[in-house]
């Protein structure tokens, strides 16, 4: 890890990718946000951004005292590679640009669009595993 990343803030900057940006990459930045506080740059984009996050997302999160109700999904950009040191990418496949240089890994997880509570909430709790192992990774 370098010490000046594209960010400028001197600390590791990661970028979640889903295709809507709207449920899991959402659930991940929220997870990264809270559980690093400010010691992580944290970014999310998708490939064909929804309209708005998944309302069941918001819940799930809500539940563990998390609030994402207030995030809009974003158009995954080439600078916000650039800017990220890590890219996760969920299910976006060849639609993410590739920089070399940068650290990428793939999280195959259910999408949980059009998905009840009850099948969001494991998805929710295999995404917090993945960032605390990405906090460590990063530390």
């Amino acid at each position: 890890m370098n010490d000046q990343n594209p960010t400028g803030s001197g600390r590791p900057s990661v970028l979640f990718v889903c295709v809507h940006n709207a449920g899991r990459s959402q659930m991940a930045a929220g997870f990264l946000t809270h559980l690093a506080g400010d010691r992580i740059d944290v970014l999310s984009a998708g490939s064909m951004p929804g309209d708005a996050i998944n309302p069941v997302a918001v819940q799930a999160m809500a539940e563990v005292g998390i609030d994402i109700a207030g995030e809009q999904p974003k158009k995954l950009t080439d600078s916000a590679v650039e800017a990220s040191d890590v890219v996760v990418t969920m299910g976006c496949g060849d639609e993410c640009p590739y920089f070399p240089g940068k650290r990428y890994e793939d999280w195959v997880l259910e999408d949980p669009a059009g998905q009840g509570i009850d099948a969001v909430r494991p998805i929710r709790d295999e995404i917090r595993g993945r960032v605390e192992t990405l906090i460590a990774s990063l530390s």
